[in-house]
C-alpha cells in the first residue's frame, strides 16, 4: 500500500489580512493542501519564504512596500523550485508581462472562483502553467523583437502610468487630480506608489526617468 503524497505546502502574501484569512481557509480546507505561513508585507515575504521552502507562493499582485512580481522574481531567481502565483486585481498586460519575466507559474485575477483558484494551485504545484498561451507568445513576442518594457516601468498600473505622463508634462497634483477628474489625494497617492515602484525619492526624478524610457529605442541599451 502506497503512502499518500504529502500536502502541497502554500506560503500567502497580501496586505489585506481579510483576503489573507479567506485564502488561508479556503485552502486549508483542502486535505492535500496545507498553508505554511503568510505575510503582509513583500520584505517579510521575501524573509520568510526561503525560511519556509513552500511548493507554491500566491502572491498579491500589488503591495504598500513593493509588489508579488518583485518577491516572484527574487525568490525564483534564488530557489527555482518554489513555484509563485500571482493573485491580483489588476488586469494589466505589462505586469502580466513582467510576472512572465519574473518566472511566474501564474497570474490570475481576484475575481476567480474559489474552487478555480484551489485546482490552480494543484496544477501550478504540479508544474503546470495557469497564463494564457496567446498572452504568452505575445510576450515572448517582445522578448525576441527586443520591444521589452523597462522592468521599473512594467512594475506600474495603467492609471500610474498616466500619472507618471502628466507629472513628465510638469503638472502639479491638482492639476492631474482636474485632468483625470480624481481626487487630489487620490493622485498624490498614485504618484507615492509609483516613486516606490520605480525606486526614486522626488517627482523630479520620475519625469527624467520617463523622458530617457520614452527616448530609449526598443531593445536598445539604457
Amino acid at each position: 500500500m502506497t503512502s499518500p503524497s504529502p500536502p502541497i505546502r502554500v506560503f500567502l502574501l497580501d496586505d489585506h489580512e481579510i483576503v489573507r484569512r479567506g485564502l488561508c481557509d479556503l485552502l486549508g480546507a483542502e486535505p492535500d493542501i496545507e498553508v505554511v505561513g503568510e505575510s503582509a508585507s513583500a520584505r517579510e515575504a521575501m524573509r520568510r519564504i526561503p525560511a519556509l521552502d513552500p511548493d507554491v507562493a500566491v502572491l498579491d499582485g500589488r503591495l504598500p512596500d513593493g509588489s508579488g512580481i518583485d518577491v516572484c522574481r527574487e525568490v525564483r531567481s534564488r530557489f527555482p523550485h518554489i513555484k509563485a502565483l500571482i493573485l491580483t486585481s489588476y488586469d494589466d498586460e505589462d505586469a502580466l508581462f513582467a510576472a512572465i519575466m519574473a518566472g511566474a507559474a501564474g497570474y490570475v485575477l481576484k475575481q476567480i472562483r474559489g474552487n478555480d483558484l484551489v485546482d490552480g494551485v494543484r496544477r501550478v504545484a504540479a508544474g503546470q502553467s495557469l497564463l494564457d498561451p496567446v498572452i504568452t507568445a505575445k510576450v515572448l513576442d517582445r522578448v525576441r523583437t527586443g520591444n521589452t518594457v523597462d522592468p521599473r516601468l512594467a512594475e506600474l498600473s495603467a492609471r500610474e502610468r498616466e500619472v507618471l505622463d502628466l507629472v513628465t508634462q510638469g503638472l502639479t497634483n491638482r492639476q492631474i487630480a482636474e485632468r483625470m477628474r480624481l481626487a487630489e489625494k487620490t493622485v498624490k497617492n498614485y504618484v507615492s506608489a509609483l516613486l516606490a515602484k520605480l525606486g526614486l525619492e522626488r517627482r523630479v526624478q520620475a519625469a527624467v526617468f520617463a523622458t530617457e524610457v520614452h527616448r530609449r529605442p526598443p531593445g536598445g541599451a539604457g
